[in-house]
């Protein structure tokens, strides 16, 4: 013990002492990617003017904010929910009576800083449910937060007082004076509140990241028994985690109030909280950008896809399950791992397979919809007609012919499909055993 001890205290004088200052190299693709979202948000209502346009924006900006909350706790901790339009609709609720209480003159705050109420709401609904949530973990959790949505969402119609019934909570959001002559009347000036929001709850989702408590978040979800292990009480990670997520969809919850000045029992339903999960899982939960490719689908599908045809639902499950199939990461591995095996110079090889699946999907994706959209005119429009435009043709679903044309394209596209993926199968597969090679060399 002594001569260890010696060895201790005889130690080099100069040996540098304190803390020293490490300057982390700036990652150029990470700040290419947010200067682009930036500029994304700033330009694109410039580009599209319409009023079609900006509501899609307004929706799409707020659904970022949901989905990235949704994924601090599936994608970031682990935690599957099926009641997180709880958080979101109750900070709505909250949202919508600050604003009536605004417009009867009984509450003064200046209506941008109204989605902080809802913010604030959300955490402590957190605080609240989370409590008794995040007692348990895996399908235990899940479970729980079913029956707490399903608690709140029959909770709306049992209390009218605070949730207006069926018919909901109506507001005006062009209430006090107008402050540098914005009254968020033109939804242009929404979609910019909606935008500054947006970007600060991106940012500050994305710094929570960088956390101990976001680091921890990891671990948990990794290994709760590893953590518990080293000193950390699982559960508390998990009750921060859910409270942090519920701020930030109560915000989201607060910028819908403004955008439609109405919230009814649907903004807490257990419907709307399963579409949060869908889209979510669809862009990506183990990224971090995942879910805004989610956000963007989730609108633009709701939005455009269901004006489109009545058989959206029909396609987004069968996208759904392609994509479970084939993606669970979602589509932002699917970027991801071209973008690796472009860094590795082994893009260019995959053309010809890309080309050769995209030229067999091509029937393929004819085929089917004609099959779909055929049956559904003959189920539900028939009675104004059964001829109907498809693909810039008019076709009898009434007609035998029709029917076996369409079954024919599917036939070919399916057989196209199933001889080019088998070659696209193959390069993918000699790309990536040729960059793990190369990877392996370079640690050598």
């Amino acid at each position: 013990m002594t001569d260890l001890a010696a060895q201790r205290t005889d130690a080099p004088a100069d040996r540098p002492r304190g803390r020293t200052l490490k300057f982390v190299p700036i990652n150029v693709g990470q700040s290419a990617l947010w200067i682009f979202f930036v500029l994304a948000m700033v330009i694109a209502p410039l580009i599209f003017k319409s009023s079609l346009s900006l509501t899609i924006l307004s929706q799409i900006g707020t659904l970022i904010i949901v989905c990235l909350s949704y994924n601090m706790l599936l994608g970031q901790s682990g935690m599957l929910s099926f009641g997180h339009a709880v958080y979101v609709g109750l900070g709505a609720f909250i949202s919508i009576h600050v604003m009536n209480a605004i417009t009867a003159g009984s509450f003064h705050l200046p209506v941008s800083l109204v989605p902080l109420i809802g913010g604030l709401a959300g955490a402590f609904f957190g605080v609240l449910f989370g409590y008794v949530t995040t007692k348990k973990s895996g399908t235990t959790f899940a479970m729980i937060t079913l029956g707490i949505g399903e608690l709140v969402a029959a909770s709306s119609l049992m209390l009218p007082e605070f949730f207006g019934g069926e018919a909901g909570i109506t507001t005006n959001r062009v209430i006090g004076e107008p402050v540098v002559g914005i009254t968020f009347g033109p939804q242009i000036q929404v979609y910019y509140l909606i935008a500054i929001w947006c970007l600060v709850c991106t940012a500050l989702m994305y710094a929570f990241t960088k956390t101990p408590l976001g680091r921890m978040a990891n671990a948990v979800r990794d290994n709760p028994e590893r953590a518990e292990f080293v000193g950390y009480n699982t559960q508390r990670v998990r009750y921060l985690v859910v409270i942090i997520a519920g701020f930030f969809a109560g915000i989201a919850g607060g910028l819908g109030a403004i955008n439609f000045e109405i919230v009814s029992s649907e903004n807490v339903s257990t419907v709307r909280s399963g579409a949060y999960l869908l889209f979510t899982f669809l862009g990506g939960v183990g990224f971090f950008f995942g879910p805004i490719i989610g956000a963007v689908i989730f609108v633009l599908s709701f939005v455009m896809l269901s004006e489109i045809t009545k058989a959206w639902l029909l396609y987004l499950g069968i996208f759904f399950l392609l994509m479970v199939m084939y993606a669970p990461g979602g589509i932002a591995s699917l970027i991801m791992m071209n973008l690796r095996v472009a860094q590795f110079g082994k893009f260019r090889r995959m053309a010809v397979p890309y080309l050769l699946v995209i030229a067999a999907a091509l029937p393929l994706f004819v085929g089917v919809v004609s099959l779909i959209e055929m049956l559904y005119h003959l189920q539900l429009e028939s009675a104004g007609g059964t001829e109907m435009r498809l693909f810039g043709v008019t076709v009898d679903t009434a007609s035998v012919t029709a029917w076996i044309v369409a079954a024919l394209i599917t036939a070919a596209g399916t057989a196209s499909m199933f001889f080019a993926s088998r070659r696209f199968k193959r390069a993918w597969g000699s790309a990536q055993s040729e960059i793990q090679e190369q990877i392996e060399r370079s640690l050598a």
